[in-house]
This record gives C-alpha cells, structure tokens and sequence, in this order.
C-alpha cells in the first residue's frame, strides 16, 4: 500500500547541492595564540583599571571620623540640653549655657579625653559648642551681648557633629528658633 509519491514532488524542483565540509588546518585558522594573548592582556588591562579607579569615585563619601566621634557629639548635645534647660522642653537658660559652656577648655569638663594636670600637653578630642542662628550664618548673643559658644576654635576640619534645634530664654534672640551645634574632632 505505499505508493511512490516521490515523483510527484521532486519533479518540479532542481536539487540543490550541499557544500562540503572544508577542514583547515591549524596553520590557516582565524586567530593564532598571538592574536589570544593580546586580547586577554587587553581585557586584564581594562578590567584592573576599573578596579584601580572605583575606590576614587566613592573617596569624597568616605568620612575621616568615625563613629565614636558621632556618637560623643550626640551624647554632649543631648547632656547640654539636659543640663541647661529651663522648664519649657528644648529651651536654654543663657546664663546657665553661658556660666557652664562658653570656655575654651571643655573637653574635661565634657567627659572627654583632655589634658590632666602634669600631662605632656597632648590634646586628644577637641570640643566646639554654639548656639546659632536656624539658618547657621549668625552666632547668638544672650541679652548681655555674648556670644553662646564655647570649646576650641572650629575652622572647618572633619569633624563629628550633632545638633537640637533649640530657644533660648533671652528675649528676642532666637526667632523662631536656633541651632545648638556640637562639634568633636
């Protein structure tokens, strides 16, 4: 019961003829040992130059203070607050910040690492401590005229900081409100 039918197709057609499989050598190839070498050494090339220049990309977010600096900021600013408020929440009594803060040595004071009596004037973690205005361009003054600011002279190195959004009891001298900036470095 089987019939041919392969007359019936094939005779309108030609018959195409496959190519035959050509073997080179390996003298004729495309691409010698040579050709290898220089493009792995190219591609080595380019990756250790991404390499090499990753770590200067993330360089101006890497910070020269640690955590311990942050940390010493934050528990002196919440302690400031504490120490010197009145009963209003978040408000200083500027003759209690001005009495306590505004000297040019607090670190001991503070609880931090200072120059003791006999020490070789090595000065380990230095301290600032101001009260400005809410925008940071202005120092506050209590009714008095002095400035609200103490510690060692801040002339923006790296340094840790904190600060509590703050009043201050004298009249007219924070509107709306100020900044207490702590700085340990």
């Amino acid at each position: 019961m089987i019939e041919n039918r392969t007359d019936e197709r094939k005779e309108g057609r030609t018959r195409v003829r496959r190519p035959r499989t050509i073997s080179i050598s390996l003298a004729e190839r495309g691409q010698t040992t040579q050709d290898f070498a220089i493009g792995i050494g190219v591609f080595l090339l380019a990756i250790a130059f991404v390499f090499s220049f990753l770590p200067s990309i993330v360089t101006p977010f890497d910070s020269s203070v640690s955590g311990a600096e942050t940390a010493q900021a934050d528990r002196i600013v919440d302690r400031i607050v504490h120490n010197v408020s009145t009963d209003t929440p978040n408000e200083l009594d500027s003759s209690d910040f001005n009495e306590n803060y505004t000297g040019t040595n607090l670190a001991a004071q503070l609880g931090l690492r200072a120059n003791g009596p006999g020490s070789d004037d090595t000065v380990y973690d230095n301290v600032n401590v101001s009260v400005v205005s809410i925008n940071g361009s202005v120092p506050v003054t209590d009714a008095n005229g002095e400035k609200l600011a103490g510690g060692e002279h801040y002339s923006d190195q790296p340094a840790a900081s904190a600060a509590r959004i703050v009043t201050v009891n004298s009249p007219d001298t924070c509107t709306p409100a100020c900044r207490l900036i702590v700085r340990v470095w």
